[in-house]
C-alpha cells in the first residue's frame, strides 16, 4: 500500500513536470502536429527534399535560399538577392546570386543568405530558440507548408525595422 502511494504521487509529480514544460513553449499543440507532418514527409520521401527560405526588409531589399538536402545530408544552397529599383549601393553580380554544391557549403559567410540547415535543424532551433516563451516578446508560427513550418520565430516588443527573429519558408519540395 505504501509503495502504490508513493508510485501515485511519483506518476503525478512527473505529470505535472512534463505539463509545465509543454506550458513553456508558445504554440506547443500547433509546433507538435506541424512537427508530425514533418516526420512522416521525411520517412515517405527518403529525408530528400529541397526548401526556400524568403527573406525581406522594409527598404525593398529580399531574397531566397534555396537548401537541397538529400538523404538527410545539405547538397546545395542557391541564394539570390533582389533590390529595390532605385537601390544606390553597387553589388557585384557574385554576390547577388550563387550557388554552393557539397563541397562548398557555407562557403559565403555574412552574404544574407539562409544557414545550410536541414528541417530537423530548423524544428530544432524552432522548439529551443523562437518558440519558447521569453518576457517581452510576441511569438509567430505557421504551418502552411501542407502542415510543415512555414513561419516561426519572435519579434522583440517595441522594435521598429526588420525585428523579426526565426524562419520563413516558402516552400517545401520532395526531390
Amino acid at each position: 500500500m505504501k509503495h502504490t502511494r508513493t508510485l501515485t504521487r511519483l506518476l503525478l509529480i512527473c505529470t505535472l513536470l512534463t505539463a509545465c514544460n509543454k506550458s513553456n513553449l508558445n504554440f506547443h499543440d500547433e509546433y507538435e502536429k506541424s512537427y508530425n507532418s514533418w516526420l512522416s514527409f521525411k520517412q515517405q520521401h527518403g529525408n530528400s527534399y529541397a526548401y526556400a527560405v524568403a527573406q525581406g526588409s522594409w527598404t525593398g531589399v529580399g531574397s531566397q535560399t534555396i537548401i537541397t538536402v538529400k538523404d538527410g545530408k545539405v547538397t546545395q544552397r542557391y541564394f539570390k538577392m533582389s533590390l529595390p529599383p532605385a537601390y544606390q549601393v553597387t553589388i557585384s553580380a557574385d554576390k547577388l546570386e550563387w550557388t554552393e554544391t557539397e563541397s562548398e557549403i557555407d562557403t559565403h559567410p555574412g552574404s544574407g543568405a539562409a544557414g545550410p540547415l536541414t528541417l530537423d535543424q530548423i524544428y530544432e532551433k524552432a522548439r529551443t530558440e523562437w518558440l519558447p516563451k521569453k518576457p517581452k516578446t510576441t511569438a509567430y508560427f505557421e504551418a502552411k507548408n501542407d502542415g510543415m513550418i512555414s513561419s516561426c520565430g519572435y519579434v522583440n516588443d517595441g522594435c521598429q525595422d526588420d525585428c523579426f527573429i526565426g524562419i520563413g519558408i516558402a516552400f517545401i519540395h520532395s526531390l
